[in-house]
């Protein structure tokens, strides 16, 4: 590397000519950038060079030696002093300490004495220096692991492993959102159960191709994407904005890969330590779940797409699949558990309760963008189903005991 730069600040010729002389500056891989002759222009010169020490004279006119050392201090903090004193000026010397001055010499300079002190100044220099490139290398290597810190630190959360303070430290250190996902979801390949003869390197092919897919679908939202304990791939979501989106994973996996995957979606609980519970029932739900029919997939994909609309009922979306109403209504609830209108206000209440919870909407904004024509509808169905209005809720005012909460992800 280039040469640490140093200045030499005395009123006197002869002392700064001296110290010049005297160096071997070449062997201390040092090299005199500016001299000068008073404080105001030795601060002029050690800021245009940016130099790396600065031999500065206590007594020197226009800018004393103590307020160019304070300058110094404030405009080139990693520059290393050592201040030039005789012994009159003594008193001066202890008070720069205060300033964090690393040396001082004693005029007249001895040679020796000038010539060890700055070998120490410089030593202290070079060690900071590899300290600082150690540390750029550190930074450099956890910025390209960082996906691996993000999935490790995910699996533990999981796992219910971390403190509450923990996870705090740990959102900040990876630059994650300092709040617990919304949404949590679990990606399950069903042909990897009925194919065990699948060679290990094609497995592992086409599950990196659902990740892709995935990380492409979602690449608005802030999100982790990894492979838990059992080798599942897992989605944490911090913006439900993109629930739709993960309904559509199932669609686009088969479209690209001709494989079907199974997508379970579970909302996490409010507070950060929530994260494991919602997981060990997503993992339920998933491992509970019957294969659905194309038709009830495809049913259940328009619905998360399109429950902003107000129009939407049973007979328009059974037109658009080209289905008989009364045909998709009974394998919607067949498959699913519940009728396609249940199906859809739960859809649409739990959109509100996320809405109400995390934005300044009015109540007439959050039920147009829930899909309710009014606001008077949209109360009645939200009181009725949550057992609070959309003010109260906002309110963080529970339901009395035996009316029904929000609903769950069905």
């Amino acid at each position: 590397m280039d040469k640490w730069k140093v200045l030499i600040a005395d009123d006197e010729d002869i002392i700064r000519d001296g110290i010049r002389r005297c160096v071997d500056w070449e062997a201390l891989g040092l090299q005199v950038a500016a001299e000068a002759e008073d404080g105001e222009e030795a601060l002029e010169l050690a800021l245009h060079h940016s130099v790396h020490i600065a031999l500065v004279d206590l007594n020197m006119p226009i800018m004393h030696g103590m307020e160019l050392m304070k300058q110094l201090r404030e405009r080139l903090p990693l520059c290393r002093i050592i201040v030039i004193t005789g012994h009159d000026e003594f008193t001066y010397a202890q008070e720069s300490i205060r300033l964090q001055v690393n040396d001082y010499i004693l005029k007249p300079a001895d040679p020796g004495a000038l010539m060890q002190v700055l070998r120490g100044v410089r030593d202290d220099l070079e060690a900071e220096r590899r300290q600082s490139e150690h540390l750029q290398q550190a930074s450099r290597q956890i910025l390209k692991n960082f996906p691996l810190l993000r999935e490790r630190f995910c699996q533990e959360w999981l796992d219910g492993n971390l403190s509450r303070e923990e996870i705090c430290e740990q959102l900040q250190f990876l630059k994650l959102p300092q709040a617990p996902p919304q949404l949590i979801s679990i990606i399950r390949w069903r042909g990897e159960v009925r194919q065990p003869a699948m060679k290990e390197n094609e497995r592992q092919l086409f599950l990196f191709a659902i990740e892709n897919i995935s990380t492409e679908l979602l690449e608005p939202y802030p999100k982790v994407i990894f492979r838990d304990a059992a080798g599942l791939i897992v989605i944490l979501l911090w913006d439900a904005g993109g629930e739709a989106v993960l309904a559509g994973i199932e669609a686009a996996v088969r479209s690209h890969l001709k494989i079907a995957v199974e997508v379970g979606i579970q909302q996490v609980d409010a507070d950060i330590t929530g994260l494991p519970a919602a997981y060990r029932k997503c993992r339920v739900a998933l491992a509970n779940e019957q294969p659905l029919s194309p038709l009830v997939r495809r049913a259940r994909q328009y619905v998360q797409e399109h429950y902003t609309e107000y129009g939407l009922s049973l007979e328009s979306m059974a037109g658009i699949l080209q289905a008989s109403p009364v045909y998709l209504s009974r394998l919607f609830k067949q498959e699913l558990g519940e009728s396609f209108g249940t199906y859809l206000t739960q859809i649409r209440i739990r959109k509100a309760a996320q809405l109400l919870h995390s934005s300044d909407m009015s109540i007439n904004e959050v039920a147009e963008r829930s899909g309710y024509e009014t606001q008077h509808y949209f109360s009645t169905a939200f009181k009725k189903h949550t057992g609070v209005s959309p003010l109260q809720f906002r309110k963080g005012v529970l339901p009395e005991e035996g009316d029904s909460g929000v609903p769950g992800n069905g």
